[in-house]
């Protein structure tokens, strides 16, 4: 095989607010393989790299890019060993080696989903920013049809962050709305707990990754007293070999786990999170990690045929200015691939 690499900056439509911080720009990174007797034939995939959060957040990110490509037939062979430590590579050399024996054509995972009879439902994302303007937000999800709602809070006050729950449940119940909040590590273990009582009273269906991931007793303690489901996010980041996951889930005994595969090595790393998920009883459901819309179809197809009733967190495909036209689409809280769309041919 031969391969060919090139970064990309994907620019947001708006100031995206976390509590790490406010987003303008995402890095991300391409990766093609073709063979060599069928050069016309390319297999895509995107080497999602997330600064400050991906394990391999590195100086040398671009060299290994770099060796990657000089050898990819080894590299793809022997992933599971070389690139353990590089999940963001591992997940774009993964879906671009799937996609070149597929055909080249974006169809990874072939089912009801790509032809184009079938949807995911997906959870509708709200941003951190100002009380009115989360709550525009909420109203605009719900008028496209939205019934699971993710809002980010930890980076404005946390009265306000109640003011503006309370609101949304004076005017929608729980059977209305189904509410997730994700705190992206930002509570201390010292006020966890109490926050998380004072959230409970507004029917929260889960948290993500409440406090600091890294401090497994601590969680440990939150998810044994919670009154609110926790659902283990960024703590999966930095657990690579199986005793290390099995050794996670059986100390913390979380509720749920998330899983978005650019960050936890691909399909192959996710695929052995749910297996431990599924043997001790834990919840877990896919989410994209900021991926152009190149990765989020690959993980899209993918999380389609684990047949997960959850709604996934595969909404993030329409933050991008500078976004690959695709067949993907959001509709009515969903997400449908339109087969008949042709995909924006991918130039280096």
């Amino acid at each position: 095989m031969k391969a060919e690499y090139f970064q990309y900056q994907l620019q947001f439509k708006f100031a995206a607010g976390t509590s790490r911080g406010v987003l303008h720009e995402k890095e991300t990174w391409f990766i093609s393989l073709r063979n060599e007797d069928n050069p016309t034939k390319r297999g895509w995939g995107e080497c999602a790299l997330f600064r400050g959060l991906s394990f391999d957040d590195r100086p040398d990110y671009a060299e290994m890019m770099h060796k990657v490509a000089e050898d990819p037939d080894r590299y793809c062979s022997e992933s599971s060993t070389l690139l353990a430590e590089w999940p963001s590579i591992r997940f774009g050399l993964e879906t671009a080696l799937i996609d070149l024996k597929q055909g080249g054509e974006k169809i990874l995972y072939p089912s009801a989903f790509t032809r184009g009879n079938d949807s995911i439902p997906i959870n509708g994302l709200v941003w951190m920013g100002r009380k009115d303007e989360m709550l525009k937000g909420i109203h605009e999800k719900l008028s496209s049809g939205f019934r699971c709602i993710k809002l980010k809070i930890g980076a404005i006050d946390f009265k306000e962050e109640l003011s503006l729950l309370k609101a949304i449940r004076n005017e929608f119940s729980e059977e209305d709305i189904e509410l997730r909040v994700d705190a992206n590590g930002a509570f201390l273990p010292t006020e966890a707990l109490e926050k998380l009582k004072r959230l409970s009273d507004y029917q929260i269906h889960s948290i993500e990754q409440p406090i600091r991931q890294g401090q497994w007793l601590e969680m440990a303690e939150l998810c044994l007293l919670t009154p609110i489901p926790i659902a283990l996010d960024e703590e999966l980041i930095h657990c690579f070999t199986h005793e290390d996951k099995i050794l996670l889930l059986t100390t913390i005994h979380p509720q749920f786990i998330i899983l978005k595969p650019a960050l936890v090595g691909g399909f192959s790393g996710s695929l052995e999170w749910i297996h431990m998920a599924n043997e001790l009883h834990i919840g877990w459901w896919v989410t994209s990690a900021l991926e152009s819309n190149i990765g989020l179809n690959a993980i899209a197809q993918w999380t389609y045929t684990l047949e997960n009733p959850f709604p996934q967190g595969l909404g993030t495909g329409q933050l991008f200015e500078n976004n690959f036209t695709s067949p993907l689409v959001v509709k009515n809280g969903a997400l449908f691939y339109h087969p008949d769309t042709n995909w924006q041919q991918i130039k280096f």
